[in-house]
């Protein structure tokens, strides 16, 4: 009688871990942003590892293989990674997906053209531009995140009710962990707002317009296509004009151009807009916004 009791609480559990939503993410932001609302009750994966770039991707068999075992994708959709799309239509044709840039929550912004960015580039945009002219990078918003830990969590408790009141407090305390980095950030920003510098790679106007420290120009364009002969010349132009001296570099690419552009003297600090060097989890989106802010200011200074 003991055993049966005993093997019926133990099925009883496991029927209830099963229960628990698949979660699969795309890039460490959005997973640190899935892993807060999870806290608690799972842990979701990841295809996308930090330190290479989500432009270009090949799965490991791991990563396709929880892809195809997932309830749920949440990814920022296919102006970031076209790649993923049949992948996802393929390996997990049956789950629910979030694609994050085509929600109605999410601010998004024009991708920027050209050699010198304008002010214009820095306002907000209506959220249903076409794809194709957007800028991926929109994670790099605080207030983006915001909405989407909250999209997440509803989400999940349509998925998993049982569990609806956990993801909701979880979202509800990671927006307010996030406006108090935001905060913390804006502080920080303040003496070096208008100082011009140079990003190796335009990914940061989210994160540009959400602290009001535009960049006067960025070397490689969102698509982080090589630049040609002309640009160079033209950016070498435009940082001789406006007496630039400080470019922001990243980890997953090749430095060797910041040199070309700037001369002897520059400063320089590092952006990661992946957190691929932060430990991959919950904590990983604050930190990552923490650390771009150290980046921005130190450079700047």
């Amino acid at each position: 009688m003991r055993l049966a009791v005993l093997l019926s609480v133990f099925l009883g559990a496991s029927a209830a871990v099963a229960e628990v939503p698949r979660v699969v993410t795309d890039i460490a932001p959005i997973h640190s942003l899935a892993a807060q609302v999870m806290a608690g009750v799972g842990e979701p994966d990841l295809i996308i590892q930090p330190g290479v770039s989500p432009h270009s991707y090949a799965m490991r068999p791991s990563e396709a293989s929880a892809l195809a075992k997932a309830d749920l994708v949440i990814w920022m959709g296919e102006g970031l990674t076209p790649w993923l799309a049949g992948a996802i239509d393929t390996l997990a044709p049956d789950a629910r997906k979030i694609a994050l840039l085509e929600s109605d929550k999410t601010q998004q912004m024009p991708r920027r053209e050209g050699v010198e960015f304008g002010h214009e580039a820095h306002d907000e945009h209506d959220a249903h531009n076409h794809a194709d002219g957007v800028d991926p990078h929109a994670w790099l918003s605080p207030g983006n995140a915001r909405e989407w830990l909250f999209l997440i969590a509803a989400e999940l408790s349509a998925m998993d009710p049982e569990h609806a009141g956990i993801y909701q407090a979880n979202a509800e305390s990671g927006a307010e962990r996030l406006e108090q980095v935001v905060q913390s950030i804006s502080k920080e920003l303040e003496p070096v707002r208008g100082v011009p510098f140079v990003v190796l790679h335009d990914a940061y106007q989210y994160f540009e317009n959400s602290f009001d420290i535009p960049a006067a120009a960025a070397i490689s364009l969102s698509d982080a296509t090589s630049p040609g002969p002309a640009r160079l010349a033209d950016l070498r132009a435009l940082v001789k004009d406006k007496a630039i001296n400080c470019v922001l570099s990243e980890p997953q690419f090749d430095t060797k151009l910041t040199g070309a552009i700037l001369a002897a003297g520059y400063k320089t600090g590092e952006l990661d807009p992946m957190g691929a060097r932060l430990v991959r989890g919950a904590g990983l989106y604050p930190a990552m916004l923490q650390a771009l802010a150290k980046g921005f200011a130190s450079c700047a200074r």
